[in-house]
Order: C-alpha cells, then structure tokens, then sequence
C-alpha cells in the first residue's frame, strides 16, 4: 500500500468525531493492506513507529526534515517500516549524525503531508483519533471476529499487531495461541486519576487502598527456577534486577505471573526519587556495582497466574487474597480495605508521610483489565503547582497545526537575573487555551526559527508536576517530571513568579539531596 493512503485515512479520521465512522475508515484500511503491512498500519495508527522509540530525538527529526519534500508520492508502508527499522539500530560514535542522514533521506521521498505525518509519529504527537479501543474495533470489523476475542488475545499477546494479523489472515480460530503464558509478558493494566480519596470512594463505594509506589512497573514470570522479569514497555530486565530474581526464585509455586513496583528504598525505607531507582536500568549496567550501591526491592500487588490457575478473570478480592497467601508481608504494597472516608485519608496521608506519591484506589471486584486504562483502578496523588514564565514555544502539528503549543518553562533567576529553563510541556491545554496563547505569545515574539518562537518573559502559567528530577539536558540541572498546564496567571507579573532558589528547594525536600551544581557559565 501507497503510505499517503495511510496518511489520508489518518487526515480522515481525525477530522470524523464519530466513533463509528473512524471504526469504519480504519476497517477499511485495515482490508486494503498485505499481510506483511497489517502490523506496520496497526502501530502507525495507533501513534507510534513498529520498532517503538527510534533514537531520534527532535533535534534529530529537525535537522533532518530540512530536505525538501517529493513533488508526488511514491512511498509504499515496507519503505517507511524499513527506513525507521534501520534508523533504530544505528548505533556507535556519530550514530545522532546517521540517522539525521537516515531520515533525511525519508523526508526527501516524502510529500508534505507524509512528512508531516512521519514528525508527529516519531515525536509522540499523532492525535488522529485512532485510540486503540478505535483500533479493536476496527480489527475486529475488517476480520469479523468479535471485539472481546480481539481485546483479549490483544491483552494476552502484549500487542495489537501480532492479533490483527492473524486475525485478518485465519480467522477466530488463530486466536487461541494467544494466551497467558510464563515468558509472553501482557501489557499493565492501568488506572484512570481521581482528584482525591473521597472522590474516588464516592465513584467505587467500598475500595482497596494501596500505597501508590513511584518506582518501575515490573511484571515477574516463574517456571520452576527459570525467571524473567519486563518493563512496562514489556523489556526483559531481568539482567538489571538480580534480587528480583532471588525473591522471585524464593516463592513456593512452581509458575507465577505477578505485577508490581520494583524501587530503591533508603536505608529508613523511605523511597529514592524515580530517577535513582531507573539508574537500575540504565544501558551501561555495572550490575553488582550497582547492587551494592542502590539494592532494588519489588513490591508486589497483583498476581494473574499462579501454576494451573488463570487469575485475569477473577475479582480483585480473589487475586489479592492468593497473593498474600505467596508474597511475604515485606514485598507486598501496604494496602487497606474500607468504605470510610476518614480512615482513607488517614491511611493516604500515611502513604505520603513516608514519601510515597500517593494511594491507588481499586473495585475489590474489578477484573485484571491488561493494557487498559479503567475506572476499577483510581490513582490518587499530590499534585505540587509552580507559576512559571514562558520563554519560548514550539508550533504544533495535526490537530494543533498553525498552534503554539510546547512551552518552554523558566523559574525566575532572582540571583543571576533572566529565567532558568526547567523543561517543555503541551499538556492540559484546552482548543481555547491554545488559540489564546497562540495569539498573545505572538504578540510578544523576539525571534524564531523553523519550529521554536522565542518570546518575551511576560506570561506567567500556573505548572502542575510530579517530581522535579536531574537533568544533564539543562542548564539549571533540574527538570519538572509530568509537567502539565492549569491556567495562566494574569494576576501575575514575571516579577512574581517562582523562583529558581525555591525549585531546588523543593528538589531538596523531595530527595533528601543537595541539588546538583549548575552547568559552568549558566
């Protein structure tokens, strides 16, 4: 298939708002494509490459979509795929400069619109609608198998892909292989946010608390002595977490699957912030190096399969009941189950009295939903907020196009004068927002470039964040982690925004650390 017939379906059905007619445009695609393309149609529709993340950061992709654009369109999917295959792998010194050569020469082949495409899928911003609820949906039109077949050897095989294929190819009957094994990791179940605890009480009635843990989500396979732990993304780790294995190794059921937290713990127990637990996981491992100096410890708060017994289907009350019967007490979540709002505030502000990020609220008869985001589980956390400046801002692309949409925050430089960069967010912005901001950080343009308009430091805009972490990437060495917009403050001068001094403070309370020294000259 022609990419561009893509790249159209893609225009089409972000332009529909109905959900039927974007199954529709999907279905039909999907019956339009080779068998060897189905997988390829199904990542980039759903927003993202086959090979996932490629290595080519937006400096990359910038650099490399200087190239003028085709006069016609004679891309087909296997070229696409095959490009950003070769660009993932390349590796070694200069590996930045080949794959901007890499893309570059993609982007020579490809029309405006392809190219425009291609940006948005390789920076995360493909917002055409195509949510992978769509896609089910649609997987299950084009091969007439039912949606709930669909759905769940989607959850079983960790990927859509892989099951609209041998849907379309085979039929109902090539589903059964996939299943829930040891060693076929599925995707995480995920949770919706709740304001609050009394919120998310009032929506579940009787709930199971648990401390929300700001680690790395693991999922841990046994059979007999062999074990294998994943990511989230579903990466086998295990090299990186040899006590894992040992506890894993430990537990008296011959298979297991579990879910849980993997976090580095001070010696108080009290946790690291995100980033020292990840430092675990980096590329270069010095493994027992690391061991010593940062010992991880998993926190297990679900189990889907445990020897002959397939749990996905049970309520929560049963999983968790035959967990604590398998986990000790020092490796499972601390959780509490109740319908009273006092002691869920009680045991929330416990939670975060240690430092954890908040609580978890589940249906105790909410089923084990793999790779879906669902109302049976509710995070709770503390949102901290800072009044920022906007220096700068990137110009959007689909839906956002013609847009200034990725701000680039600054804390207020009460020391040094001018404004400390802590990070971009286009988070949390409503159409109106942006049409707003648009228009009045263009009114305060000092220059731009291709992508980035440098503006005047006037607008002050109120930035909910997680965590502020270390960063190498900026000046200040510090970044705001899930950065997200609440408002503009227009009852704020520049002058009256947060201050660079009061963000390493909070790094400080937050970690326990001194905040690390700013890059030489800055």
């Amino acid at each position: 298939m022609r990419f561009a017939e893509l790249v159209a379906t893609s225009a089409e059905v972000g332009a529909r708002a109905g959900r039927l007619d974007k199954v529709g445009l999907l279905a039909d695609l999907l019956g339009r494509v080779s068998p060897d393309e189905i997988e390829i149609a199904v990542a980039f529709m759903s927003g993202s490459p086959r090979q996932g993340r490629i290595g080519a950061g937006w400096s990359v992709i910038r650099a490399a979509s200087d190239a003028p654009p085709a006069s016609s369109a004679t891309l087909d999917l296997l070229d696409v795929d095959s490009a950003l295959a070769r660009t993932a792998i390349a590796s070694g010194s200069g590996s930045a400069r080949t794959r901007a050569e890499m893309l570059r020469q993609l982007f020579s082949r490809a029309t405006e619109a392809e190219r425009d495409f291609l940006i948005r899928l390789m920076s995360g911003e493909l917002r055409q609608g195509a949510l992978e609820g769509v896609l089910v949906d649609a997987v299950a039109r084009a091969s007439r198998v039912s949606t709930k077949s669909i759905r769940r050897a989607a959850m079983f095989a960790g990927a859509l892909g892989p099951v609209a294929r041998a849907a379309l190819e085979e039929g109902d009957s090539a589903l059964t292989r996939f299943m829930l094994q040891p060693f076929q990791p599925v995707q995480p179940m995920l949770a919706d946010s709740a304001d609050d605890v009394e919120t998310a009480l009032a929506e579940l009635g009787e709930a199971s608390l648990e401390y929300k843990l700001d680690g790395a989500r693991v999922q841990v396979h046994k059979a007999g002595d062999e074990v294998r732990v994943y990511s989230r993304s579903l990466r086998d780790v295990t090299i990186a977490v040899p006590e894992i294995v040992a506890t894993a190794r430990a537990l008296a059921p011959r298979v297991l699957v579990l879910d849980g937290e993997a976090i580095v713990l001070r010696a108080d127990r009290a946790p690291h912030p995100f980033q020292v637990t990840m430092r675990r996981f980096g590329r270069r491992l010095d493994v027992e190096r690391l061991r010593a100096e940062l010992p991880i410890t998993p926190f297990f708060f679900d189990v889907l399969l445990v020897d002959d017994q397939l749990l996905v289907d049970e309520p929560q009350s049963r999983r968790v009941a035959l967990l604590d019967e398998i986990v000790p007490r020092d490796y499972a979540v601390p959780r509490l189950r109740t319908s009273s709002t006092d002691e869920a505030v009680r045991f929330t502000e416990a939670a975060m009295a240690v430092g954890h990020e908040g609580v978890m609220a589940k249906s105790p008869e909410g089923l084990y939903a793999a790779g879906r985001r669902g109302s049976a589980w509710l995070k709770v956390k503390r949102a901290r907020t800072l009044d920022l400046v906007v220096l700068a801002a990137e110009w959007g692309h689909g839906r956002r196009r013609g847009m200034l949409s990725n701000l680039h925050l600054g804390a207020r430089d009460a020391e040094r004068g001018g404004f400390v960069m802590l990070g971009k967010t286009f988070k949390g912005m409503t159409d109106e927002m942006l049409a707003w901001q648009t228009a009045a950080l263009l009114d305060r343009e000092l220059a731009r470039d291709r992508h980035v308009v440098h503006v005047r430091p006037e607008l002050v805009v109120e930035i909910a964040f997680n965590e502020i972490q270390e960063s190498a990437q900026y000046p200040g060495r510090l970044a705001l982690r899930f950065a997200r917009v609440k408002r503009y403050r227009s009852d704020k001068a520049a002058a009256e925004s947060d201050t660079f001094a009061s963000v390493q403070s909070i790094y400080s309370r937050m970690t326990g650390l001194e905040p690390p020294p700013r890059i030489s000259g800055q």
